[in-house]
């Protein structure tokens, strides 16, 4: 079907259904023509792809360890509890979001819960699962969930800051509530990407970076600068009084802002986790 659509054209179709378009698009030299998949999720809302974009998915979690009497912080001792995510370009434009709540371990392992780091934010969840911020679900439906929009958006990279905690969280989750018949939550031959390996390359490399954490004591014990994804997103935005949220999809939302900032620059730099 070829349909010329304006910039203000309004179409209506019944709920459910999907229906493809070639849009032309006229040009002060040529036509351009793109694919165009409009999906009618209801009659008042159409959502729009342009199969042209690399879309992109940014993940992050919240976790609650296994044995709270482990010291430190690792993501073989814990269990995720909130998982949030975005569908965004490299520009950091957002085309969904996603925020759950387990309810295999928030639910079900409330003692564990209790020892969670952020275990003070636990009467917000509930309140934000009931007014529909968060859904409260199985993490089977989240992971379902998460293949779903992978497939609908033709996604073939996953990232997050510091994607070796997240990674491994999410597999260890996963195999507990499998009981190890599925062992990995990502789709196989999905590529692991990491912005923390990004900002390291990118922000590690440029003197205004080094001068604003040496200014702020952003340092480490020997001195070298932090690349907390607190920190970066204070210095990319100019609010140096920022103070992240720690919960999934909030955390995703400046973690996208890391990512566009590091491809802005253009640079050289690692994104694979493996690699």
């Amino acid at each position: 079907m070829r349909v010329l659509l304006s910039c203000f054209s309004v179409v209506k179709f019944s709920p459910g259904r999907i229906v493809k378009f070639l849009i032309i698009k006229k040009t002060l030299d040529k036509l351009k023509k793109c694919a165009i998949i409009i999906n009618v999720r209801n009659r008042k809302e159409i959502e729009i792809m342009d199969k042209r974009i690399s879309y992109k998915l940014v993940i992050d979690t919240e976790t609650c360890p296994i044995n709270k009497d482990v010291d430190g912080v690792f993501p073989s001792n814990m269990w995720t509890y909130d998982v949030g995510w975005a569908v965004v370009d490299k520009r950091g434009k957002v085309y969904r979001t996603r925020s759950f709540v387990n309810a295999d371990i928030f639910c079900g392992e409330k003692e564990l819960m209790r020892s969670a780091y952020y275990a003070k934010k636990i009467p917000q969840y509930w309140e934000d699962i009931k007014s529909g911020k968060r859904t409260l679900t199985s993490f089977a439906k989240i992971r379902k969930t998460l293949f779903a929009d992978i497939k609908e958006y033709g996604i073939t990279e996953i990232y997050a800051h510091n994607m070796r905690f997240d990674y491994g969280t999410l597999n260890v989750t996963q195999r507990w509530i499998t009981k190890s018949a599925s062992r990995f939550f990502f789709p196989y031959g999905i590529e692991i990407c990491d912005t923390l390996k990004m900002a390291r390359d990118v922000l590690g490399n440029m003197p205004t970076y080094k001068a604003f954490c040496e200014r702020n004591n952003y340092l480490t014990k020997n001195g070298a600068c932090r690349f907390t994804a607190e920190i970066i997103y204070r210095f990319i935005s100019g609010k140096n009084d920022f103070v992240e949220e720690h919960t999934g999809l909030a955390d995703v939302l400046i973690e996208k802002e890391i990512l566009a900032y590091c491809y802005r620059q253009h640079k050289k730099m690692r994104r694979h986790l493996w690699k």
